[in-house]
């Protein structure tokens, strides 16, 4: 798992997304601090690195998948066990706040250069 706070390329996305999935890369948002966690399993693991080791609250990190051979909005998934999260008014695995999806769209932008 890698901590992205700095921009990574397009192709470093894609040769971390070999060395597990093959077409995509797990990724958690925390859209709070701007940063993301990538090349995990689970997302529920990147969620906890971020949670344990860079002060992350859970209401501030989502889980999506990232698709590096695909571009426009099928690049992003909102997709993950981990966005079930009753209390905050998100009742699935998607992200349907589509704030929130703007402010994940925003982070994956910046630390993503294309």
């Amino acid at each position: 798992m890698k901590l992205v706070k700095e921009p990574i390329t397009l192709d470093e996305l894609k040769e971390i997304a070999k060395e597990r999935f093959g077409d995509l890369i797990k990724a958690v948002v925390d859209i709070e601090q701007e940063i993301m966690i990538i090349g995990g399993e689970l997302h529920a693991d990147e969620e906890v690195l971020l949670t344990e080791e860079h002060n992350s609250k859970r209401e501030y990190t989502w889980g999506i998948n990232l698709y590096p051979d695909v571009l426009g909005d099928d690049f992003i998934e909102f997709d993950s066990m981990i966005n079930l999260k009753p209390s905050l008014g998100n009742r699935s695995r998607g992200v349907e706040n589509t704030e929130i999806q703007r402010k994940i769209r925003a982070v994956v932008e910046k630390l993503i250069t294309k």
